[in-house]
């Protein structure tokens, strides 16, 4: 098996102007899917506190509750393109809802602090192949129409985040701690009633081939342990396992390049310039929206002295800035092309970012804050969906499997690499004098900013266009 060119007409994205028929339908299901997953990674944060008293458990141990949950998303991450070509998409994506539903009801009867503990890590092992699962369903239905496409799709996917707190809130407001996951019980039988009606059935397109079992053991466990050991990274247990996570990382390299095709990832997919182009850029693109998301409130709370709640006001033009650019990626793709785009996109990012370190070091303006915010969220969405495209788009229909999965686990990485880089810049002198203060947040944005440079150096290696996209691809 031979790893595609970069464009080409036997790419995944080949096909006519016309959208495929069902494809909103497909894209819809999908979405739930991966809706579910991403709130679920946010929803129990508030409720954290409370199931510590309830359940008589310190909070060190129930914040495996979270922490179980996020580990378990990346140790099933590698196995997403074998179970695909296993089985084949349809019935993994079913299967997934179902355990993920499943585990879900078993959360809310949990009766202890370790068998929520276990029911979560459940959940976590199938919501791991909910969002790879989607991206992969919607690019082999949508074709070279993925931004348009995409764009609605991935809406839900941004809104998760915001509104996981909030329903949480809610709950809490009204109800048990039990309804933060019983809440998924409706939701998912619907879900799944949905998947089971519109999703194609693509067991003709399945080749099952081996388990690469050594591979598996030492990708999921690097995965794990580099994860768990960046969020730790002060700690001497964390610096041993994100080592421990290189190691494996780097036996895998090893071992994949002696399997070739029969690796868990064959990672001669990043032979391809326009593939790695495009995993480096959602690499640097996920490490600059977490740095931000977390540099942001720190500064603002810690540096400006604002309470809590007015920072999560002042927080959503960032979110804004998104929401106004992803509806109109597929218009915009068609009319500027991929790299004049993203180019954009990133420039703008840039400057969002430069106005923060100006900030930091001169005095919050909120208005000033406002804007750059708005910036950073609009030149961030404007690249997330044209550059998954141009991935997507330089390997075969076969490949797509293999090349989801890589795309989401270099994509992972790159969050808790770059926010762990850029705290350790700002250090302890967040609650310095404000002399301090200030010089350290500025330092840190400065960080942020050189983030956003080699964003969008990446972005000039991306494609022109997609292939058959007003005359073809343009690759150079």
């Amino acid at each position: 098996m031979s790893r595609a060119p970069d464009a080409g007409a036997g790419s995944v994205l080949g096909g006519s102007d016309r959208l495929p028929r069902g494809i909103w339908k497909i894209a819809s299901v999908a979405a739930i899917g991966s809706f579910m997953a991403q709130l679920d990674a946010t929803i129990v944060n508030v409720s954290l506190p409370g199931l510590a008293g309830t359940l008589h458990a310190a909070f060190p141990t129930i914040q495996w509750v979270m922490s179980g949950y996020l580990l378990a998303l990346a140790l099933t991450l590698p196995l997403n393109g074998w179970l695909v070509d296993r089985i084949g998409a349809r019935a993994l994506y079913l299967r997934c809802f179902a355990a993920f539903t499943l585990a879900s009801g078993l959360c809310g009867l949990a009766w202890s602090a370790p068998s929520l503990i276990g029911f979560r890590v459940v959940q976590g092992m199938a919501g791991g192949l909910l969002a790879p699962m989607a991206q992969m369903l919607v690019a082999r239905a949508a074709g070279r129409h993925l931004p348009r496409v995409a764009s609605m799709v991935t809406m839900p996917i941004l809104l998760a985040p915001l509104l996981g707190p909030i329903v949480a809130g809610g709950i809490l407001t009204f109800a048990s701690w039990r309804w933060i996951f019983l809440f998924n019980l409706p939701v998912g039988l619907l879900a799944f009633a949905l998947a089971w009606r519109f999703l194609p059935d693509d067991r003709q397109e399945a080749r099952p081939r081996a388990l690469d079992l050594t591979g598996l053991a030492l990708l999921s466990p690097a995965l794990v342990f580099f994860l768990y050991g960046i969020d730790r990274l002060g700690q001497r247990v964390g610096g041993a396992l994100v080592c421990g996570g290189l190691l494996l990382f780097a036996l895998y390299g090893v071992w994949a390049q002696r399997k070739g095709d029969d690796a868990l990832i064959d990672l001669r997919l990043f032979g391809g310039r326009v593939f790695s182009a495009s995993v480096a850029t959602l690499f640097l693109l996920n490490g600059a929206l977490f740095a931000g998301q977390m540099l942001v409130p720190v500064w603002l709370i810690h540096g400006c002295g604002l309470s809590p709640d007015r920072v999560g006001w002042l927080m959503m033009p960032m979110g804004l800035g998104m929401m106004c650019t992803y509806p109109l990626m597929g218009r915009l793709t068609d009319r500027f092309g991929i790299r004049r785009l993203t180019n954009c996109g990133a420039l703008a990012a840039f400057a969002g970012a430069l106005l923060l370190v100006f900030l930091a070091l001169r005095g919050s303006a909120f208005s000033l804050l406002a804007g750059a915010l708005f910036l950073r969220g609009a030149g961030m969405g404007a690249i997330g969906i044209p550059s998954m495209s141009a991935g997507y788009a330089s390997v075969k229909r076969e490949d797509l499997p293999v090349a989801t999965t890589a795309l989401n686990i270099v994509q992972r990485l790159g969050g808790p690499i770059w926010t762990t880089l850029c705290a350790m810049t700002l250090g302890g002198q967040a609650s310095a004098s404000p002399f301090m203060a200030s010089r350290a947040f500025g330092l840190a944005f400065g960080l942020l900013c050189v983030l956003h440079a080699g964003l969008f150096l990446a972005t000039l290696l991306l494609p022109v266009r997609l292939a058959g996209k007003r005359g073809g691809s343009a690759p150079d």
